[in-house]
């Protein structure tokens, strides 16, 4: 605790950053700092559903070592702006090189997940981080009044090191799917 101007006391976490991400008129805080380029990208432990076969699973950033990797990071893949988002992903997959993976990341069940890969035909991987706000706090994503994720995109090389990181402020507005993309196939070329 600090104090503040005399008597009153507020209580602020480390990482909290305040007012960052926003909707509408809403502030909104961001809990976990923010990572940069050139940064080791903080492994996780998310959870995955296959509806096909009716397994889950868990997945790590390291079970994909060796690949770039993109994580597309949502609030929920049943608000607008997030659906569209990730099936613009979903669609630019098919140009994506060989050895680049794709992953969407949200506090959405992993069921939840999956029906919704399952009814828009999606075939990128659905990643949940429902059971603890570990990612969102290592990623510095968490958004503390809605306990959802923050939207962004992380580009991840071979090496494990983020090579391109966007947190998109407006919580209404998509992340610059350019830049991204020319973040992925420079690390997929080199």
């Amino acid at each position: 605790m600090r104090t503040l101007q005399g008597r009153r006391k507020e209580q602020v976490s480390i990482g909290e950053r305040i007012g960052e991400a926003f909707e509408l008129d809403e502030r909104l805080t961001v809990i976990g700092n923010k990572l940069q380029p050139g940064d080791a990208a903080p492994d996780f432990i998310l959870d995955s559903f296959d509806s096909e076969d009716a397994t889950a699973q868990s997945v790590r950033l390291t079970d994909s070592k060796g690949m770039v990797r993109v994580l597309n990071v949502v609030n929920s893949l049943d608000t607008p702006v997030c659906h569209v988002e990730t099936l613009h992903r979903e669609k630019a997959l098919g140009e994506l090189p060989s050895n680049v993976r794709l992953h969407t990341i949200s506090m959405d069940l992993p069921f939840v997940q999956a029906r919704w890969r399952a009814g828009q035909k999606v075939t990128h991987q659905a990643l949940s981080a429902h059971r603890s706000e570990q990612f969102g706090q290592e990623y510095g994503v968490l958004l503390k009044e809605w306990r959802l994720l923050r939207r962004a995109v992380f580009v991840v090389d071979h090496g494990g090191r983020i090579v391109h990181a966007e947190y998109v402020a407006d919580q209404m507005q998509e992340p610059d799917h350019i830049a991204a993309n020319k973040a992925v196939g420079q690390a997929a070329a080199g």
